[in-house]
């Protein structure tokens, strides 16, 4: 098998976490902004589009160079391998970005990155004319930074963090991905109760759930790649069978989502029922202001409304308050909070812990830590 220069591409604040997980997969990494790589062969490609939680694509790394003309650009590019990659029926739509690049078009070069790989692909095949372009898909983004060109090859397709459960959403959802980076994040262990009182579609359990089942977060999608003809249908079904044999289906969690909306509790079911992990999720309807327990020793984790529109500030201010008034008392209880409201302590009336700054989609956040007590 042919070993790839590979990339793991992830949101600001989470690159570490990727890095992580890719070493507990077996790889040697190299963690850089907003990215990690590694090496592997095709096998490994479906298995990390399979099994990682916090990133958001695999790419292949075609080629680096440098690049200040459009010459240099067009020359060096074509010069890359492309024959190993792209059929010659193959589409290869074209995605790009330039910062702080001599060559800061990025429609222009684009183009250039186009006609070089279609020239690349007709000398390889002897083809004269336009390319057919009617087979399957093999996307290229051309990434100039400080004039170093990086061509590289997508082969997840739609992002990561669709992982094929989510068949309804609320307003302002989070990112399954996120949501799995916000448990890694906590000291959770499997045989800990884990809440979240304001769980919406119930995103945050749910990941909760497939980590403690240890069941890999693409099981049940498809990726892009699977359509390459270098990409057997047998290496898929072995790595799918292998994760299925790898998964705890019987274990027993706690896990509950309470949302004071009924019909957001009715969409979490639903959700839960659709990722396989409904048997380990208690849903319930629970205002905020109504959560008790005695339980000791538990992991929270919310996503509570932001007040980014106008006018909700002051019922948002309210929540925070509510939320300080039902979880200070649990001394023993983790908490984790995240929300763009950098007051947000003021509110809630405790100073966290920790703070990590994150992003939710492009909006900056601070996710808010406060630990419980050990358990001896």
């Amino acid at each position: 098998m042919t070993t790839f220069n590979l990339i793991a591409t992830c949101a600001a604040g989470v690159e570490a976490l990727v890095g992580d997980e890719l070493r507990d997969l077996g790889y040697e990494v190299q963690v850089e902004n907003g990215r990690v790589r590694f090496e592997g062969t095709e096998k490994d490609i479906a298995k990390t589009n399979l099994w990682l939680r916090v990133a958001d694509r695999i790419k292949i790394v075609v080629g680096e160079f440098e690049a200040k003309t459009f010459d240099d650009l067009f020359e060096q590019t074509k010069a890359l391998p492309w024959d190993k990659y792209v059929p010659m029926d193959g589409k290869f739509p074209i995605a790009g970005k330039s910062v702080k690049s001599t060559l800061h078009s990025v429609p222009a070069v684009q183009r250039i990155v186009d006609k070089a790989v279609a020239e690349s692909i007709k000398e390889t095949y002897h083809r004269r004319g336009m390319l057919s372009e009617t087979g399957a898909e093999y996307p290229i983004e051309i990434s100039m930074r400080k004039d170093r060109a990086m061509l590289t090859l997508d082969t997840t397709g739609d992002s990561l963090f669709k992982r094929g459960y989510r068949t309804e959403k609320g307003g302002a959802p989070l990112k399954e991905n996120l949501a799995a980076a916000l448990i890694a994040l906590t000291t959770w262990r499997k045989d800990r109760p884990f809440v979240d009182p304001m769980c919406g579609s119930g995103t945050i359990p749910i990941e909760a759930a497939l980590i403690g089942q240890n069941i890999a977060p693409g099981f049940n999608r498809s990726f892009l790649c699977e359509e390459w003809d270098w990409m057997s249908e047998e290496m898929w079904e072995e790595v799918r069978a292998d994760a299925d044999n790898q998964a705890d289906y019987d274990i027993e969690l706690e896990i509950y989502g309470f949302d004071m909306d009924e019909n957001m509790i009715k969409i979490a079911e639903k959700n839960a029922l659709a990722a396989g992990v409904s048997h380990n999720i208690t849903f319930k309807q629970l205002a905020v202001a109504n959560f008790k327990t005695d339980e000791e020793f538990g992991i929270m984790v919310t996503n509570p409304p932001y007040g980014d529109r106008m006018g909700e500030e002051e019922a948002v201010h309210e929540l925070y308050k509510e939320l300080g008034q039902a979880f200070r008392p649990l001394k023993t209880w983790s908490k984790y909070i995240i929300t763009s409201d950098l007051d947000f302590e003021k509110y809630y009336g405790e100073r966290a812990t920790k703070k990590r700054k994150l992003y939710n989609g492009a909006i900056r956040t601070d996710y808010f830590q406060f630990w419980g007590k050990r358990n001896k």
